[in-house]
């Protein structure tokens, strides 16, 4: 899979530098501003372009200007503008700290189908288009509490899937809305847990293993996290108590 440099600015100022693979790079870049607390919904983007301004971006640089009258957090601490790898995100006590103390936790209350959720784990593979030409790369899906497919979204980190498919609801005016869940085709990390409680998923399934602190923060932000998911069984690590069985698999 190609991987490259994406610098993200807000006004020209650089906040952040990640390795992705190119495409859907404005949903990238509305999804890490929301999930990293720079913003609080669409309505804070004045716009958001490839600093090349044309229709077909070749460069690897953004830029973000606020809404009139907006001003993207100006005052974050200087240790949250950072380079992100493809591989992991943010680290770091201080770090964790202040990420949960901008995430309140969650309210929804909606009942998620098991063997839906097994069902809509056998169907991802069908979603990674690159995965099936390369055999490398990660998926990030949002289903509904239906099992529908909303959004599917594909890159070399698992942590860029994540925000393009966060930016694809942000700029659709499809955030935020309950009944919404978040399938991952690797592990699960602190910050996969973070991202999808900042985006009010309710629920995060993870094809591999949780790590401590991803499961420590489901359990503080009353989100559902399940783990190991196959379309036999999986893991249930957090909130239990939203999962039921309605209907039998076919």
């Amino acid at each position: 899979m190609v991987e490259e440099p994406l610098q993200i600015r807000i006004a020209g100022d650089t906040v952040g530098i990640t390795m992705r693979t190119p495409g859907h790079d404005h949903e990238l870049v509305a999804g890490y501003l929301l999930a990293e607390g720079w913003i609080q919904n669409a309505s804070d983007i004045g716009s958001i372009r490839h600093c090349d301004g044309g229709p077909d971006p070749t460069n690897n640089v953004i830029d973000v200007l606020p809404a009139p009258g907006t001003a993207l957090d100006a005052e974050r601490p200087p240790a949250r503008r950072q380079l992100s790898t493809s591989a992991c995100g943010l680290c770091g006590r201080d770090q964790i700290d202040d990420l949960l103390t901008r995430t309140e936790p969650l309210s929804a209350r909606t009942r998620w189908d098991q063997n839906q959720l097994r069902e809509v784990t056998r169907e991802l593979r069908s979603h990674q288009h690159n995965y099936a030409k390369t055999g490398g790369g990660h998926a990030a899906a949002v289903i509904d509490e239906t099992g529908e497919f909303l959004c599917v979204r594909e890159d070399i980190g698992r942590h860029n899937a994540v925000d393009k498919v966060i930016g694809r609801l942000l700029l659709s005016d499809e955030f935020p809305k309950t009944g919404r869940a978040l399938l991952v085709s690797g592990r699960v990390s602190f910050e996969i847990v973070q991202k999808a409680a900042m985006a009010r998923f309710e629920l995060v399934l993870g094809i591999s293993a949780p790590s401590s602190l991803a499961i420590a923060t489901a359990e503080r932000l009353a989100l559902t996290l399940v783990g190991f998911s196959r379309p036999d069984g999986f893991n249930v690590y957090s909130a239990f108590e939203r999962l039921e069985a309605r209907h039998p698999i076919a």
